[in-house]
């Protein structure tokens, strides 16, 4: 099985690019472009669909035959919700940036006959999780109930410093419908200050994958099964923006019955 972390290969241009066939997997892919002012990142989608996710800064985006004009509004992940664009199969896509642009590119099989659309900050509500040092901030972007896509799921989270989150430890990896359901999932995490770190643990009910990882600034982690709880530590929020996809588009999960008593507490 391939590293489940993967560090970001520069400052500039595509700093991560994973795929189905380097990831070792079937379904997500996950590319993150840091550009300048009027640097353009252009792409077709072929038989995949694709969410962009202006993580930072402002680009004027068009998709096929149309315009969306300039997208984006915040300077960094951590101030508010973001702007993001739908793009189906059979599709090419361009971005400018306008100002220092950090754009994630998401995708997955695609299918559906779906339309290509923008979805400002606020489509979605801000939802509350947890309690106590368990608390995080959840910002949709593509959740499941929003009939958008054929199998992408995009979801962005702020943990607190000193909190946990994906806690307490869950896991998605059967196709096994209506108890669990089955999706691949990508972690691109950024720390406020930069300099934290936090840690991400992955790992299954028989220990066959067991792996803890420090995860600093720009890291991305690779969840192909296995419950996959993260922390922030004291002083340092931790932002992490989801992708998932599987073969049916629903997020169903089972929580590791020794903690789930954290629930009550």
């Amino acid at each position: 099985m391939p590293n489940l972390k993967v560090k970001p290969s520069g400052t500039h241009g595509r700093v991560t690019h994973v795929t189905p066939e380097n990831a070792g997997w079937t379904y997500v892919g996950f590319d993150l472009h840091r550009i300048k002012p009027g640097e353009t990142v252009s792409g077709e989608t072929g038989e995949r669909e694709v969410c962009l996710v202006w993580v930072t800064g402002k680009g004027k985006a068009s998709a096929g035959a149309k315009d969306f004009g300039t997208l984006g509004e915040r300077m960094n992940p951590f101030d508010g919700a973001p702007h993001a664009l739908y793009i189906p199969t059979g599709s090419t896509w361009s971005v400018t940036a306008e100002t220092d642009l950090e754009l994630a590119v998401c995708s997955a099989p695609g299918g559906g006959g779906y339309e290509a659309k923008a979805i400002p900050p606020g489509t979605h509500p801000q939802v509350t999780r947890g309690k106590g040092t368990n608390v995080r901030y959840v910002n949709n972007i593509m959740p499941e109930d929003d009939n958008s896509a054929h199998s992408l799921l995009v979801v962005e989270v702020i943990t607190p410093g000193g909190h946990t989150s994906s806690y307490p430890p869950h896991k998605h990896d059967q196709d096994d419908l209506p108890n669990e359901s089955f999706l691949e999932e990508t972690y691109y995490h950024r720390l406020n200050p930069p300099q934290g770190f936090g840690f991400q643990r992955v790992y299954t009910d028989d220990r066959s994958l067991d792996e803890a990882m420090a995860i600093e600034d720009g890291d991305v982690t690779l969840v192909p099964k296995g419950y996959h709880p993260c922390a922030a530590t004291h002083g340092y929020d931790l932002y992490y923006l989801n992708v998932m996809a599987g073969p049916k588009r629903i997020w169903k999960f089972h929580n590791a019955a020794e903690h789930e008593w954290l629930l009550k507490a």
